[in-house]
């Protein structure tokens, strides 16, 4: 038989601990997903880059790429990365080799970060 004792459920210490994980499990995800949603708007801008191209959006040098990725990053309002630094291209003719890559830091306790490393490459050909 159960006794009231073996049936009294989780104790007020379990429920502390159970709160303090998702706490820091909430904390992480806060963080770290603004980051991940700003790296899939600025894949999306690079990605669509060849079909606007072909849907009349002239692009033939490096700088109407550029200028093309900046005009989508201002309507995604992507601020806080520097297409500069982050962002290589060689152009092949009418081939665009594009690099990205960056990282981004969100501090968590004291000396203790949160790291998100981003790196893809593309090729785009131009119409």
């Amino acid at each position: 038989m159960n006794t009231p004792v073996s049936q009294r459920g989780i104790s007020a210490v379990s429920w502390m601990f159970i709160l303090a994980v998702l706490a820091f499990f909430a904390s992480v995800a806060f963080n770290m997903v603004p980051h991940y949603l700003d790296y899939m708007s600025l894949d999306k801008i690079i990605s669509s880059s060849e079909r606007d191209a072909a849907n009349g959006t002239p692009i033939h040098s490096m700088q109407d790429l550029r200028s093309h990725i900046q005009k989508g990053m201002q309507v995604n309002g992507l601020r806080d990365i520097a297409l500069d630094q982050v962002m290589v291209v060689k152009q092949e003719e009418n081939l665009f080799h594009i690099r990205l890559k960056y990282e981004k830091r969100e501090p968590l306790i004291r000396n203790l970060s949160l790291v998100a490393s981003f790196e893809k490459e593309y090729q785009l050909r131009m119409p």
